[in-house]
Order: structure tokens, then sequence, then C-alpha cells
């Protein structure tokens, strides 16, 4: 599974922006189910930035997330995150599983 979440940085807070989310990657990657991660800048908009990781499993990330280092280090960030949806699961290319059935949410 994937995880994307963008942020946008005014382009002087450059050198926070690869810090906070350094540190945030370097947390995430600590955690069991971590299977890898990037941190990047949109070429055409040097204010968006995204973290992007790849779990084994959507309970592997879920449980990162709870994890009370986790939540100190890295949920303050993410809550500053663009609101959009940020989980992925993969359906083509490596770790492609079969895709969840298609249903509104509550159901």
């Amino acid at each position: 599974m994937l995880a994307i979440s963008r942020f946008r940085y005014d382009e002087d807070l450059t050198d926070q922006a690869r810090t906070e989310l350094g540190v945030c990657l370097e947390h995430l990657a600590a955690r069991p189910g971590f299977a890898s991660g990037t941190v990047g800048r949109a070429l055409d908009d040097p204010a968006m930035w995204v973290l992007t990781t790849a779990w084994d499993n959507v309970g592997a990330y879920r449980r990162a997330l709870s994890s009370y280092e986790i939540k100190m280090y890295v949920v303050p960030l993410l809550a500053r995150a663009i609101d959009e949806p940020s989980a992925y699961e993969v359906i083509i290319g490596e770790g492609a599983t079969t895709p969840n059935a298609v249903r509104p949410r509550g159901q």
C-alpha cells in the first residue's frame, strides 16, 4: 500500500521542508512493515513537496501511525498535509493485490 501526502511550503522554507519531511521519513522507516519512502519536490512548483511511503500492507501502515513515537513526531506534520486522499492500494506493478470492492464509506 502506498501513502502519499503533499505539503505546501513557502519557497523561503526549503530547509525547513527538507528537515521536517526527512525526520518524518526516518521515523516512519523505523516502523515494522515499512517498505520504502521518498521525499520530493515538484519541478514546476517548488513550493509543493511530497512524502511517499510504501508499506507491506494497510495494517502495518495503521499500526505505524498509532505508535507513540509516530504520534509525537510525524502525525503533527501529517496534519498539515493538503487535505486529499492519501492511502492507495497497489493494483498494478510490484506488490499488486486484488482491488478492494468499491463501495461508499460506512458500509
